[in-house]
């Protein structure tokens, strides 16, 4: 195991990475919480809840079950968990555990930030995008409408519990979309990651935890540096959207259905990795290695179908956007990002439709 800490002024926070992290569970005091209820989804807690029970030792767990999938980031979910909580008893003392993917970690965290003017959570991340970035900051969310994250807090964790095994359960094409993530957070920080991921990326499988544990690690702690230095997002914290504006747009235009999270991400960093190049902000050869590690994790599903008027509309209703001015978050070079306002809405679509014509084989 290896233990981060992030340290922000609002609370400062360990996030334990590695196989037998839930056990750290136990360096918070249980006799402190009057209850403890565990937000998560009937798969995921049908598959694991037992061995998370086991390792915690902590009795007395209450579930409570939202279903699987982006619908129950909304404020219709939060309302319901919020009553479950009340109607079983839970209280300012109570103690909630997010166990489960980025979903349940931004809907648990908003909820505990919020009810009865904020209770104790601890993130259980099931997933590589939670574990290596969503769980780990404090930022909580719910969707409103087709807009992502539109209504939240920043609310940090007491605590961070991230063990790898659990991956061993996601399906591939989960799994995958979690690398896109892993591949984000190595062009943020430098040649490192990135150099380990190029060489080690076929390796990465979810039943091995051995293997996949400490790139998590490092890509985690890519985070926790960020994060430490920006908790509010007041200007550093902002290279972590990288691929994330048109990311969200592709999410939103397919109603969440065509995209995970991380295969939205990535054809982001493809679209702002090709801007960033049009622009001449970022040589041809360090571009072509960006989009090759991109590629080389798997198929993404198309974009060709899309319309670029459509996706460009969307962008300016990014919370990204300030007074009609996108802040595209742009790769200078592997472990170099640069924030720019300075960049043309025909550029950012010539950029895009110049990625929409990528083969997919």
């Amino acid at each position: 195991m290896k233990t981060l800490r992030v340290r922000a002024k609002s609370n400062s926070y360990n996030v334990i990475e590695g196989r037998g992290s839930w056990r750290a569970l136990g360096t918070l005091d249980r006799a402190q919480y009057t209850t403890v209820f565990v937000l998560t989804e009937k798969g995921i807690w049908e598959k694991w809840g037992g061995a998370f029970e086991r390792a915690t030792r902590w009795k007395d767990l209450r579930t409570i079950i939202v279903p699987s999938g982006e619908t129950s980031k909304s404020m219709r979910s939060a309302e319901r968990v919020a009553g479950s909580l009340l109607a079983q008893g839970a209280d300012r003392r109570s103690l909630l555990i997010a166990f489960g993917g980025g979903v349940i970690g931004d809907l648990g965290g908003f909820v505990a930030s919020t009810y009865m003017r904020g209770i104790d959570y601890v993130q259980v991340p099931t997933t590589v995008v939670a574990q290596v970035d969503s769980a780990i900051g404090g930022k909580t969310a719910v969707n409103v409408g087709a807009m992502k994250n539109l209504v939240g807090t920043f609310a940090p964790p007491r605590l961070v519990l991230a063990d790898p095994s659990v991956l061993a359960t996601l399906d591939e094409r989960t799994f995958r979309s979690g690398l896109y993530e892993v591949i984000k957070h190595a062009v943020i920080s430098g040649l490192s990651l990135f150099r380990r991921l190029e060489e080690d990326l076929d390796k990465l499988v979810p039943s091995n935890a051995r293997n996949i544990g400490p790139v998590l690690a490092q890509a985690a702690q890519v985070k926790v540096n960020v994060v430490s230095r920006d908790e509010r997002e007041a200007g550093l914290r902002r290279v972590l959207n990288l691929g994330h504006t048109f990311g969200h747009a592709l999410e939103e235009i397919t109603h969440y259905r065509r995209f995970l999270h991380g295969e939205a991400v990535a054809w982001g960093m493809l679209a702002v990795t090709t801007l960033a190049a049009r622009a001449g902000l970022i040589k041809p050869a360090e571009a072509l290695r960006i989009k090759t590690l991109i590629f080389r994790v798997g198929k993404l599903p198309p974009i060709r179908d899309l319309r670029v008027e459509k996706v460009m509309a969307l962008l300016l209703r990014d919370k990204k956007s300030v007074g009609g001015r996108i802040h595209w978050v742009l790769p200078e070079r592997i472990g170099r990002i640069k924030i720019s306002a300075d960049i043309s809405f025909e550029d950012a679509a010539n950029a895009f439709r110049e990625v929409q014509q990528t083969r997919l084989s």
